[in-house]
């Protein structure tokens, strides 16, 4: 929901798009010289050269086309070694959990032009993040929960990891909790001389299974367990283990601190072939150590320590909130590492030994995400939006920390900008829209920002996850009617609290009437509503135009957000997720009805996960304002949902059980005077069906009255089986309308 709620777009959009690669994935690779790029364009990959953009296909139809088969493989991901030789086709993916990340490998010989298969003794789409060898001889990859590598010229793979995976032992990936909380999928890494594997276990044993019953997919009901661990129970305790690919013999790192009660989100070489880094996560998430560690003997020793009176982030810190890599520079004596010690999130350079460090990025704003390292030309590229919270732009710094910020992005292109940046900053393939733009795409070179070519097609590939404060994506129309704009605005309530707010009105508007008002509502750390990108403003659960039927659609953004306006803006909310930021969103909407053209009578609220669980608190809390509700698989109790996510905003139920009570719908079920629209799948695994039988039974014992939909074995996206969305959508609406109609009065 939650931990992903970020990802319910992503979730939503599966159905129509096919679903996406894993996290951090693109089809746009580009070459190591900084002046070209590799991209999918119908079927075969092509080498795109710049600032001329000529096209060259490198790997054609033809050549993917495996012996026996009619067709050519069709390219979901692919990657060359490192001499450009070879090529690693992913292709054939499936799901898990929420990213196709398993799939099928092939390796093609470009000079023989030989198409192999990757692990064929495996099962079908079973395999995991496999990656060349350094010298491009071998490929590794996890299957069936452990970690096996191949040679190229023999064909021959073997396992490599010594303790024999289960679905509760699980080598070189990750269980539910950390793939959903902590962005952790692929699990192990090459060493840079190719002579080693570094992988995580994941002991997942001691972790109670949730039981998801499956009604309809047997005539016997049949149970789906996950490993699932809710607030208050310890974590799944994770070794690091380092293989000798030739030898096979296998090296446990001696990492102090009780693994049970850690967390342990990032690993990586340290520059070389001798050490790891780790970053080590307490329990409640608090305090980050991190650690050097030798494989040759197993020893650590800490160099780096943070605390944080709230809780520190580990994964939205970094670009697209992906996790992979660490940043050194200066040869492996120094590197990247983001903090929010002084208020602001910023980048700093730290030494090896972590004795020195030195800030990069200076000033009162938030750096949103790093985008290009160019050691040699001396900059580093990220993004931020020093004066507006709903945007994101890109700027340039020295490396050396000495001279202040510089914005690349044109000063009269106002919204939302992503870049994908070549190794050497000189050319970037460009995203821009906002709120009243459609997404326009092209190649800019850089710093200059000189247009190149406009829509690169084929350029960017899936695993982007981006949210968007319209709802999920589902049948009703874009809503980008005649005279329809996004307007944003900013609200300040009786606590002296500003907040950033759009608003779509109804066309045509008469400024003298009163029209229903409709909150889009998520409200939580994981996602920001408030966003001058395109997409904002359409709810695209209506089946309709709302501007056209006469309601005033919109939201704002409460404390505790992941806006970029610093750390107290976003930690206020610790150990207050469902009080501070459900009394913002109520004391902003008490404004908003004084606004002359409002309806305080027809007050609607809504919103998915993390927002369903506002919306119920809003109803209960505050049902002299919010007349209607809908929410979309809400987290009823606090206590039921898992640890990694609740502990890090909450603390620990131990500790400070009352928050969790005082927080949770559930506890005010009993206040509900408005109309409720509860909706939640049965095959939820992340926010399990569960939380909606209790809060059902919460509301039948106060004699509550109210409207409740489950959609039989769809997950937390409600997207799988026919019909599904436009069923969804309809049901939406007609609740809507009956209980809140639109029209100016």
């Amino acid at each position: 929901m939650f931990g992903a709620m970020r990802l319910i777009i992503v979730i939503l959009l599966f159905c129509f798009v096919g679903g996406y690669a894993q996290p951090g994935s693109t089809l746009l690779k580009w070459a190591s010289e900084g002046n070209a790029f590799y991209k999918v364009s119908s079927g075969a990959i092509v080498r795109v050269d710049l600032p001329e953009s000529r096209e060259t296909v490198i790997v054609s139809t033809d050549a993917l086309r495996p012996v026996g088969h009619g067709r050519a493989l069709p390219v979901r991901d692919f990657s060359f070694s490192a001499d450009g030789k070879k090529v690693l086709i992913y292709t054939n993916t499936k799901r898990v959990w929420r990213y196709d990340t398993r799939g099928d490998y092939w390796v093609l010989d470009r000079g023989s032009r030989q198409l192999i298969q990757v692990g064929r003794s495996q099962p079908a789409s079973s395999l995991l993040f496999a990656k060349f060898s350094p010298d491009g001889t071998k490929v590794a990859y996890c299957s069936q929960h452990n970690v096996y590598v191949e040679d190229l010229a023999t064909g021959v793979s073997k396992c490599l990891t010594s303790t024999e995976g289960t679905p509760k032992l699980i080598n070189g990936t990750f269980d539910w909790a950390y793939e959903e909380e902590l962005d952790c999928r692929d699990g192990f890494r090459w060493s840079p001389d190719g002579k080693h594997i570094a992988y995580w276990q994941i002991d997942a044993n001691q972790i109670k299974d949730y039981l998801m019953l499956n009604t309809t997919d047997s005539t016997y009901p049949f149970v789906v367990p996950v490993e699932y661990p809710v607030a208050g129970q310890s974590p799944s305790p994770y070794r690091i283990g380092v293989v000798d690919v030739v030898s096979g013999v296998n090296k446990w790192m001696n990492i102090p601190g009780d693994a049970h009660q850690t967390y342990l989100p990032r690993m990586e070489w340290a520059a070389n072939s001798t050490e790891l880094i780790l970053q080590q996560l307490n329990r409640k998430q608090n305090e980050s150590q991190l650690f050097l560690g030798d494989v040759a003997t197993g020893g650590t020793t800490p160099i780096y320590d943070e605390k944080d009176s709230a809780y520190i982030d580990c994964k939205d810190v970094w670009q697209d909130g992906v996790i992979a890599g660490w940043d050194w520079i200066s040869g492996g004596k120094e590197f990247l590492w983001v903090t929010e010690k002084d208020g602001w999130r910023h980048v700093y350079r730290v030494s090896r030994d972590g004795r020195k460090e030195t800030l990069v990025t200076k000033g009162n704003y938030d750096v949103q995400g790093l985008s290009r390292i160019d050691e040699k030309g001396g900059w580093l590229y990220f993004m931020a939006s020093p004066d507006n919270a709903t945007q994101k732009y890109l700027y340039r710094t020295r490396l050396d920390g000495k001279v202040g910020p510089e914005r690349l992005t044109p000063a009269t292109e106002t919204g939302t900008h992503e870049y994908d940046l070549s190794p050497d900053g000189r050319f970037a393939l460009h995203t821009y829209s906002n709120a009243n733009m459609d997404e326009r795409q092209e190649m800019v070179g850089l710093p200059g920002h000189a247009l190149l070519a406009r829509a690169v097609s084929g350029a960017s590939g899936g695993g982007k996850e981006a949210p968007a404060p319209g709802g999920g994506q589902g049948t009703g129309e874009s809503g980008v009617a005649a005279g329809k704009k996004v307007e944003f605005f900013k609200i300040k309530t009786v606590d002296g609290v500003e907040m950033d707010g759009w608003m779509v009105k109804p066309v045509p508007f008469d400024p003298s009437k009163r029209y229903p008002v409709v909150f889009y509502v998520y409200g939580e750390p994981a996602a920001q509503t408030v966003l001058d990108e395109y997409g904002v403003g359409n709810n695209n659960l209506y089946t309709g135009d709302m501007a056209a039927d006469g309601y005033i659609y919109l939201s704002v953004d409460n404390r505790g957000t992941p806006a970029p306006k610093g750390r107290a803006w976003r930690k206020s909310i610790y150990r207050q997720i469902g009080r501070i930021n459900i009394r913002d969103q109520a004391m902003a909407a008490k404004e908003i009805l004084k606004w002359p053209f409002v309806d305080s009578s027809r007050v609607a609220v809504w919103g998915w996960s993390g927002g369903g669980s506002s919306t119920l608190n809003l109803l209960f809390q505050y049902p002299e304002i919010y007349k209607t509700g809908i929410s979309v698989a809400a987290v009823g109790n606090q206590l039921s949902y898992d640890n990694i996510y609740q502990e890090r905003y909450m603390g620990l139920p131990k500790e400070n059980a009352e928050d969790f009570v005082a927080g949770s719908p559930i506890t005010y079920a009993k206040n509900l005077r408005g109309n409720l629209l509860y909706i939640h799948g049965t095959g939820d695994d992340n926010v399990h069906y569960q939380n909606a039988e209790r809060l059902l039974n919460a509301l039948i014992a106060a004699g509550k009255v109210f409207q409740f939909m489950a959609y039989p074995n769809r997950s937390h996206g409600i997207f799988e089986g026919d019909g599904t969305r436009e069923h969804l959508a309809r049901l939406y609406t007609d609740f809507l309308r009956r209980n809140c109609p639109g029209g100016g009065r």
